[in-house]
Formats: C-alpha cells, sequence, structure tokens
C-alpha cells in the first residue's frame, strides 16, 4: 500500500516539475522566434539598403523584401501572443530604475517597429500603385488608395522607420552586451539558451524526495 502511495506522490511530484515554468529564462518559442527575426531584420535593413544604392540589383531584392517583410509582420503577431501568455524573466532586482525603464521602453519600441514598418511598406505599395508580391502568382490586396500624396507621405515615413529601427536594434545589442559583458548577470543568458539543467535538478530532488518519504 505505501509503495502505491509512494509511486503515485512520485509521479505527481514530476509531472509538477515538468510543468512549473521556469521564471529565469524565455520558452523555446520565445527564443526560437527572437533569434529568427533579429536575421530576418538584419536581412531586411540591408536589402533595403542594397534597394537604394544599387539599380541592377533592386527587382531582385524586391523580390525578396516584400515577403520578408511580411513574414516578420505574421511572426511579430504570434511573438506578441507568446509573450502574453507566458511572460517573461524579471529583471534583475539590483538594476537601477532608469535602465529598467529603458529595457521596458525598448522592447515595446521593438514590437510596435516591427509591426509598423511591414504595414507602412504595404500601404506605401499600395498608394503607388505597386503590387505587393508574395510569390508567383500570389499578391496581396492594397490596403490604402491609390494616391500620390499618400505614396511620397508613406515613403517618406518608411525611411525614418526604417532609421528608427536600425537604431534601435543597434541599442539592443549594446545593452545585451552591457549585461553579458560588464553586469555579467541572467538578463543574456535567459534569450540565448533554456534552463535544462535546472530543470533536471529539480526533477531529480523531487524524485529523491518522494523515494525517501
Amino acid at each position: 500500500m505505501n509503495d502505491t502511495v509512494n509511486v503515485t506522490e512520485n509521479h505527481d511530484s514530476l509531472n509538477h516539475a515538468e510543468s512549473r515554468p521556469d521564471p529565469r529564462h524565455f520558452n523555446l518559442t520565445a527564443r526560437v522566434l527572437h533569434w529568427s527575426m533579429a536575421l530576418m531584420i538584419l536581412a531586411m535593413l540591408f536589402v533595403g539598403i542594397g534597394m537604394v544604392t544599387s539599380l541592377g540589383l533592386r527587382p531582385t531584392l524586391i523580390s525578396i523584401h516584400q515577403p520578408l517583410g511580411i513574414a516578420i509582420l505574421l511572426l511579430v503577431i504570434v511573438r506578441l501572443i507568446n509573450r502574453l501568455r507566458h511572460g517573461t524573466p524579471p529583471l534583475p532586482a539590483d538594476l537601477p530604475t532608469v535602465q529598467v525603464f529603458a529595457a521596458k521602453a525598448s522592447h515595446w519600441l521593438l514590437y510596435t517597429l516591427m509591426f509598423a514598418m511591414p504595414l507602412v511598406g504595404w500601404s506605401m505599395l499600395s498608394a503607388g500603385g505597386y503590387p505587393v508580391t508574395m510569390f508567383s502568382g500570389f499578391v496581396l490586396p492594397a490596403i490604402a488608395p491609390h494616391n500620390p500624396t499618400i505614396y511620397a507621405v508613406l515613403r517618406s515615413a518608411h525611411t525614418w522607420l526604417a532609421l528608427l529601427l536600425f537604431a534601435t536594434v543597434l541599442m539592443h545589442l549594446a545593452a545585451a552586451l552591457f549585461h553579458a559583458w560588464v553586469r555579467r548577470d541572467d538578463v543574456f543568458a535567459s534569450m540565448a539558451r533554456g534552463d535544462l539543467g535546472s530543470k533536471a535538478s529539480v526533477d531529480t530532488n523531487d524524485y529523491d524526495n518522494s523515494i525517501n518519504r
């Protein structure tokens, strides 16, 4: 009878340990989205520069730029839902208030720009009468009226937003390296990796405790 109770308690404790959220690290979905979108955004910035500086490569770069921008828009929606559902690890308790505010403000600025850039670009092309082609035979519908004035305004906005995004990414990178190399806290590690070692330790301890009851 006691063996049955111990086995049941052991099974429950292991399930509890496996389902226990890890407050120090982002979940796997958040980490995969973060690093994949970081590469996509950097690619978009360089593609955008190439579109301006190279007329010969412009058609090819446009064919990359448009679907990549829409992909970022879709992924940031998934990323935001995941963030709201699972939360984020807390910042270090000893982090100055100014840095806490800057960290939170820069993150929401990044989310705003990741939403705004593709939508403004899509609207700009719609206003200019240009198709937004995802792949051969599939074109997105226009989301803005065909109007040269609107096109000019959105084109300017798209350029300034791209510069702001580039500056924000640089600040985000600088902050990440500051936490990794100067403060040496868990902020960078929370997005760089999971906590498999800690979870394994928790599982082992819970299992040992249940056996020794």
